[in-house]
């Protein structure tokens, strides 16, 4: 059974020794394991990922990291896709575009997706009406400006119990300690341009002054301290014809365009065809 282990929080000394001892103590298998400490924000985070075969349930694992995550100032979580067995749980946060979550929902209604999604998180109240229709609960953890709570969000993923987040027209960047807490594949990201040459906010606009007739978006994993894009699980275009104005182009791309690359983008990943190791997108070998 694969499990992903993070733990995040100030920076100090002996933060990785008792929870390697212990996982290797109890006879796991480490494959991956990466480490970051930035001294600007004093912040220490820890990614482990194992292949965990003992008789200890990850229940008891998962009680045993957390004990020692309170002894440390970390916080700990244990994750594994095999451990539950519903369908995996799916967080969308979102600002003002509803397209990329209507087509995720519409998805799960008609089983092209295999999970499900309880609850919609945005920065802003525009998608309260699309969790409404499709009887999911909406928070809105912004300001009036749009700032995020970002604390309250990463209590939300753990009360609702996700499995995935889905960045689908997010417009905020993540701090890197959330994108640490719930690092392995586990954030995934909607980009309404071609990676890596048109990243940022304003991907059409930076393709149009480049005279290009192709366009497209970007389903990627978000890792922190890394280029953005670089994780990438789909991507796909479109092409217009020269002189198409840029309104026209934006239409396409926001309404039928990115809603569809998020759907193939994400169904990857639940269906397991592939996964991020070493900040790496692999592909699965279920043989």
């Amino acid at each position: 059974m694969q499990v992903t282990i993070t733990a995040v929080g100030p920076d100090n000394r002996g933060l990785a020794d008792p929870i390697i001892h212990l996982v290797t103590g109890a006879g796991a298998n480490i494959h991956e394991i990466q480490m970051y400490d930035r001294d600007s924000e004093q912040l220490f985070a820890m990614l482990i990922r194992i292949e965990w075969s003992s008789s200890t349930t990850i229940a008891d694992l998962r009680a045993e990291l957390e004990a020692i995550g309170q002894q440390k100032g970390l916080s700990v979580r244990v994750w594994s896709r095999e451990e539950q067995q519903h369908v995996p749980r799916v967080a969308l946060c979102t600002t003002y575009r509803s397209e990329p979550a209507r087509a995720v929902l519409e998805g799960v209604q008609s089983e092209i997706l295999n999970a499900s999604v309880p609850v919609i998180i945005g920065n802003r109240n525009a998608c309260a009406g699309l969790a409404e229709e499709f009887d999911v609960e909406f928070h809105n953890i912004g300001d009036a400006a749009g700032n995020p709570d970002n604390r309250r969000l990463v209590t939300l993923l753990d009360e609702y119990d996700i499995d995935y987040v889905v960045l689908a027209r997010y417009m905020r960047v993540l701090p890197a300690q959330v994108c640490w807490e719930f690092a392995g594949g586990r954030i995934i990201n909607l980009h309404h341009g071609l990676l890596p040459p048109f990243p940022g906010f304003r991907p059409y606009q930076d393709a149009y002054t480049h005279n290009m007739l192709t366009y497209g978006a970007t389903i990627h994993f978000i890792v922190p301290e890394l280029d953005a894009g670089n994780q990438i699980i789909h991507q796909n275009t479109f092409t217009v014809f020269p002189g198409t104005p840029l309104e026209d182009i934006v239409k396409v791309g926001e309404t039928e365009h990115e809603p569809e690359c998020l759907v193939e983008g994400l169904r990857r990943v639940l269906d397991r065809e592939v996964e991020l190791h070493f900040h790496r997108v692999v592909r699965v070998n279920k043989s």
